[in-house]
């Protein structure tokens, strides 16, 4: 079967080679390129905006977080251990939500629904740290806050991951 394509292409080789596309591919192919590069374009500029917004906030948790720190490094009467993690968490959740917030505008709908999971554990965090306050048992409520944090951190990495698959699925059936 190849053998009789092979000598096919070889006979007729002259036939294929003689035609050229008609101006009406080639004014198609221009209008594809041109839509390429404005997709490419606006999407550099998302991700400059998001750039700029993570280091923005990056620069705006570090001038706050040392005002609530005290000078022998605890925060209040919690252990410099657990102020140390609750600064690291505030910060890597502080990243990802931006990361997260950069894909809004391709996926409103699915950027909606994550951040609706994380304003639940927002609000749960903010009830812990007022208990916080007023009970006797301050450690189980510290480790309950640092979990509340890291089940954001993850939660965010999956939703990011998943932003990331559908972003890839869209851009293969653009194609």
């Amino acid at each position: 079967m190849i053998d009789e394509l092979e000598n096919f292409i070889k006979t007729n080789r002259k036939a294929f080679n003689d035609g050229e596309p008609s101006g009406e591919v080639w004014a198609k192919i221009a209008i594809n390129l041109q839509r390429k590069r404005a997709k490419r374009s606006t999407r550099l500029l998302t991700w400059l905006g998001g750039i700029a917004a993570v280091l923005t906030l990056s620069a705006m948790a570090l001038l706050y977080i040392p005002k609530f720190i005290n000078a022998d490094g605890t925060s209040g009467n919690v252990n410099s251990e657990i102020a140390n993690k609750e600064t690291k968490y505030r910060s890597l959740i502080i990243e990802k939500k931006d990361s997260l917030a950069i894909f809004a505008s391709s996926n409103p709908d699915l950027y909606r629904r994550f951040t609706a999971d994380l304003f639940k554990l927002d609000e749960e965090y903010i009830r812990l740290k007022d208990e916080l306050q007023s009970t006797p048992n301050r450690p189980v409520i510290l480790e309950a806050m640092i979990k509340n944090r890291e089940i954001q951190l993850k939660l965010l990495k999956q939703q990011l991951l998943i932003i990331n698959q559908v972003d890839s699925y869209n851009r293969v059936n653009q194609i």
